[in-house]
């Protein structure tokens, strides 16, 4: 049985990584969501376990010792990581799944998986970028700024990786990184 594809879809915070990838698994019901692990509070919806393993900085500085995630990263004062055993038996069952991260354990991921599909999210513009993270209204004005600064940076980082799909309209983005996965299996692989 062949392996899964790892997916990593990542970009600058802001930029709609959870929305593409929640119209994306309505798309491709097959492909596996690899939920994350997060020090960070449950924003207004999220369930545990659901949209993130939500858990007390003591408990993630546990699963970094006991080398229980594939990346982690700090990211604005919080720990975001994902759960190393998932992925592996999801990859070993011959099953796509995806990681939608940051781009630091992006990166990281790359180091360890560097067979992964790496795509990266963009915005249409860094004007609509600052629009999309402003209208969560969950942000101060210095967390806006810092994370604007931050998404600059991030975009730099963009030859690391295989795609860059711009998130413009949401169904055409799903059917950009649709494409990229069809593709993905139809390599001819050494």
């Amino acid at each position: 049985m062949d392996k899964g594809l790892l997916i990593v879809l990542s970009g600058p915070s802001g930029v709609g990584k959870g929305t593409v990838c929640s119209a994306l698994r309505k798309q491709m019901p097959e492909l596996v969501y690899s939920v994350s692990a997060t020090t960070r509070a449950p924003r207004v919806g999220e369930q545990d376990g659901v949209n993130y393993f939500f858990k007390s900085h003591e408990q993630f500085q546990e699963m970094i010792k006991n080398d229980q995630l594939l990346e982690y990263a700090e990211y604005v004062g919080n720990y975001y990581g994902t759960p190393r055993d998932f992925v592996e038996e999801t990859l070993a069952s011959g099953k796509d799944i995806i990681l939608e991260i940051e781009v630091q354990g992006a990166l990281k991921v790359k180091e360890k998986f560097p067979e992964g599909v790496f795509i990266f999210l963009l915005p249409p513009s860094l004007d609509e970028l600052k629009g999309r993270i402003t209208g969560r209204g969950t942000e101060s004005q210095d967390t806006i700024d810092h994370r604007m600064t931050v998404a600059v940076d991030e975009m730099n980082l963009i030859k690391h990786y295989d795609y860059a799909v711009v998130n413009d309209e949401i169904d055409l983005a799903c059917k950009r990184i649709e494409s990229i996965i069809t593709a993905e299996h139809c390599k001819v692989r050494k």
